[in-house]
């Protein structure tokens, strides 16, 4: 059963940084594609960032220069670094993978940007 659950959102202050992660299970990591959604209130999911089996990223215009996705395959594991954030960040994010066809999510976690 493949699950993923992340971790490290929060409230912060436009202009901080958050962490988050997301911890994959019931795949085998290394060879699939993990990327990060985020949600908010009356809008569509959105792709945040993306990061190939082999380490190549892509990222959404708006959040390119701030944010770093990373993944570290001996914790099936992975990352998004976000800096200098502004309350437009404001969403659920959430963890997605895919893998031989299939589209697995997670439940997400809050990120909240506000003074």
């Amino acid at each position: 059963q493949v699950q993923l659950v992340e971790s490290g959102g929060g409230l912060v202050q436009p202009g901080g940084s958050l962490r988050l992660s997301c911890a994959a299970s019931g795949i085998i990591f290394s060879i699939a594609g993990m990327g990060w959604f985020r949600q908010a209130p009356g809008k569509e999911r959105e792709l945040v960032a993306h990061i190939t089996s082999t380490g190549i990223t892509n990222y959404a215009e708006s959040v390119k220069g701030r944010f770093t996705i990373s993944r570290d395959n001996a914790k099936n594991t992975v990352y998004l670094q976000m800096n200098s954030l502004k309350p437009e960040d404001t969403a659920v994010y959430i963890c997605h993978c895919g893998l031989s066809g299939m589209n697995y999510w997670g439940k997400g976690t809050q990120v909240t940007v506000s003074s």
